[in-house]
């Protein structure tokens, strides 16, 4: 064979080399999508080409972006805008597409094409690549998102990595931890170790002698005293440094006692009604044998404290309430219904479904218990103990309310604050294990907080002019349940809350200052996560407070309700005349507490009534005073599904320009109106003969109301539409009714849904 030279090539060109960078005229910049990261947060996977699914029924809405997996959260970044999407309070620390991990509850990976689907738990294998994701919220959302044109590895990857750090296996692993230590401990500020002690937080945090002193004096109860023996957690681990113990009981008696309870956890003063009766809470004598000289000794010491020497009633929870078990149970079957299955307001079956689930008849069952402690305090002015095993679940939920219904202070904004903090965080509410943060045993779980919003948001629904807040503020107040950078949820006690952050503090070689322990800011620090105008979304348009102001006669005054200015058809019920019930009212008025405060139904046929069937009737019987008691109506018809809270995801539940938001929107309007219009004749009146009488309006920030009062000088128009989920929206983020055109519960198998990882663990795929 000749082996053949490829020929040089001759060809020489003489012309310059075409130039292709020329600029051919301005091109736009191309936004890179990146994640908004906090302090501390770091991405630990994503994937791009992802598709967010809109709508059930088809995918044109549908937005297209990047799946980003930090250790905080689930992040989807796009270019596009959410369809019919008008408005949405902004989150300073969420995206509008983020969900915090620590509010997943369950990750479901599908593939199409092998009809497989998968609950994925922390380091467990995925032997398929996913085309689908869907993740199941604790918030009660469903979020989906699509891989068709996603690579198949990093798909998978993905979902590992949501599926694992959703689970932290530590709490130091709780992202809380690295952004409190990068946040506040690289820079220099006014903060002492996390909290604004200086600045405009006016929550009590009752860690200190102090906080606790000017609760004693707010009660007037003059024969309690603040007890510091458990400083550094002595006595008991779970109890705080600091509560409130009768003057008569000594420091050493207290220790010597305390070994007799569970847990430690002595007697703890929770709040002092006029009448001098106190409400006492206290954890079960573990020994039998001391039963009955520690039940005198501590009753005792209340009686002391009681300027009139009343008598001492105990109440035991764990025999009259349903235990955290049952709760849960409902729980479950409350949320299989409203996420689950199709929603009909109007159709029997469904409503049925809510009533069946036991939810609402847990609520009634505390909101009554708590009334009839509430007639013990006021009626018959004894002092009450409220005793459950551990005191620290059922004792947090009654004690709240008992003062919420007895105290207004309680009903403002900062008061309410003030009682969570009180009763749930320093008390020493487990939010760790009962949040579930860690995922690490479902029995523990039960969502004891919700169960308490909800009988407060009856009461505000029954109520309105009572409370300070709105049902916005109380949802937003249990999101931020999942949102792990603030100590309130955290953590299930002071004492472990001060060991996990020293512990941390240690191993990151975080210089602490004078306080020797790192701190995390509290949840009441609203500026954290909203701004000003969003904040105003809390404040209702109907509160009547000690402090409200009227003008009567060109004067600003003090404004007074007296029973004259109350209307008996505000409170839903038939009017009476001359004091008494007309034909068609054959029992007393709104004496559904009554009827249920029977031991026995037939007992109603009698003519003579007991002492508590009377003080209610009489209750009942007179319009309500806003700033004094308040007792709920306890009827199936007055108790009501909290529709912002357990619906907003749902879009066949939101009704547009309808809802209580309408009135709410032309309520604050007009509340603002009449504010600007008081702090223009406080400045007319207050100015001198030579000065000029028109007053400056005070800023847009600065007014209390959202929704502003349209004026001359500053036209505003009303949003462009308003849903009775506003501020949140369902477009998004609950696409249940089918998947590829399969229905999402025969899809999932149905009770698959929120089964524990250990039940599926096991599943072959």
């Amino acid at each position: 064979m000749f082996s053949v030279k490829p020929l040089k090539p001759t060809f020489k060109s003489y012309l310059p080399p075409l130039q292709t960078d020329l600029k051919k005229g301005p091109q736009p910049p191309i936004k890179k999508l990146e994640a908004k990261l906090l302090p501390g947060e770091i991405v630990v996977n994503e994937v791009n080409f992802v598709r967010k699914c809109i709508s059930a029924e088809s995918s044109k809405d549908d937005l297209w972006g990047k799946l980003i997996c930090t250790n905080f959260k689930i992040s989807f970044i796009t270019h596009d805008a959410l369809p019919l999407q008008k408005f949405q309070y902004r989150s300073r620390l969420l995206g509008e597409h983020d969900v915090p991990l620590a509010c997943v509850e369950q990750v479901v990976t599908v593939n199409d094409a092998k009809g497989k689907q998968k609950v994925l738990g922390s380091n467990q294998k995925l032997k398929f690549n996913p085309t689908e994701l869907i993740v199941y919220c604790k918030d009660f959302r469903i979020v989906r998102f699509r891989f068709e044109e996603a690579g198949p590895e990093s798909a998978k990857k993905v979902c590992l990595a949501i599926a694992h750090y959703c689970q932290p296996a530590d709490p130091q692993l709780l992202f809380g931890f690295e952004y409190v230590g990068k946040r506040y401990y690289g820079s220099a500020g006014d903060r002492v170790n996390g909290v604004d002690r200086t600045g405009s937080l006016q929550t009590p945090l009752f860690d200190r002698p102090s906080e606790w002193d000017r609760e004693i004096k707010r009660t007037g109860a003059s024969e309690w005293r603040v007890c510091s023996i458990n400083e550094g957690y002595a006595v008991s681990p779970s109890l705080p440094e600091y509560f409130v113990v009768p003057v008569s009981l000594a420091d050493q008696d207290l220790k010597q006692y305390s070994g007799f309870f569970t847990a430690q956890r002595v007697p703890l003063w929770c709040w002092n009604h006029p009448n001098g009766s106190a409400l006492v809470r206290m954890a079960s004598i573990k020994d039998p044998a001391q039963q009955r000289k520690l039940d005198q000794r501590i009753c005792n010491g209340i009686t002391k404290s009681h300027p009139k020497r009343g008598d001492v009633l105990k109440s035991d929870l764990d025999k009259t309430l349903p235990n955290i078990q049952d709760i849960q149970a409902a729980f479950v079957r409350l949320r299989q219904i409203c996420v689950i299955e199709p929603f009909e307001e109007s159709e029997e079956k469904w409503l049925s479904s809510i009533d069946s689930s036991r939810w609402l008849e847990y609520v009634r069952a505390f909101l009554k218990h708590s009334a009839e402690v509430v007639y013990m305090l006021e009626g018959k002015r004894a002092s009450v103990i409220l005793q459950e095993d551990e005191d620290r679940d059922l004792n947090c939920v009654v004690s709240s309310l008992v003062q919420l219904m007895l105290d207004p202070h309680f009903r403002s904004l900062s008061g309410f604050q003030s009682l969570v903090q009180k009763e749930w965080v320093m008390a020493g509410h487990r939010f760790l294990d009962r949040c579930n943060h860690l995922k690490k045993n479902d029995k523990e779980e039960c969502p004891l907080f919700l169960l308490f919003l909800d009988c407060v948001w009856q009461l505000m629904n029954q109520y309105p002019a009572a409370f300070e807040f709105t049902e916005t503020y109380l949802t937003v107040l249990s999101d931020s349940m999942w949102l792990p950078v603030f100590s309130t949820f955290l953590f299930n006690c002071p004492q472990q809350h001060a060991e996990h952050i020293r512990e941390f503090a240690q191993s990151k070689n975080i210089p602490l200052g004078e306080e020797k322990a790192l701190r995390f800011p509290p949840v009441w620090d609203w500026s954290q996560q909203f701004t000003l105008k969003d904040q105003a979304l809390f404040n209702s348009p109907l509160y009547v407070g000690k402090g409200a102001t009227c003008v009567q006669n060109g004067a600003v005054k003090t404004f007074r309700r007296t029973k004259k200015n109350y209307s008996a058809t505000l409170r839903g019920m038939p009017s009476l005349r001359n004091g008494m019930l007309g034909d068609f009212d054959s029992l007393p008025r709104r004496n559904s507490l009554v009827l249920r405060l029977r031991p026995d139904f037939s007992q109603m046929r009698e003519a003579v009534e007991s002492p508590s069937e009377r003080f209610f009737r009489d209750w009942f019987s007179r319009p309500p005073d806003l700033q004094g008691l308040l007792l709920p109506q306890l009827l199936p018809s007055h108790l009501k599904l909290w529709r912002l809270y357990f619906l907003r995801w749902v879009p066949e539940a939101q009704i547009s320009q309808g809802g209580p938001i309408t009135a709410f929107h032309k309520l604050s309007m007009l509340a603002d109106e009449i504010e600007t219009l008081q702090n223009q004749l406080r400045h007319y009146k207050g100015s001198t003969p030579a000065s000029t009488p028109s007053a400056p309006t005070p800023q847009p920030e600065q007014r209390r109301m959202y929704f502003k009062a349209s004026s001359p000088h500053d036209p505003s128009s009303p949003p462009e539409y308003l849903t009775s989920t506003f501020p949140f929206s369902p477009v998004g983020n609950l696409c249940r009714r089918s998947i590829l055109g399969t229905p999402l519960s025969k899809f999932l198998n149905g009770a698959k849904i929120w089964l524990s990882t250990e039940t599926l663990a096991n599943e072959t795929v």
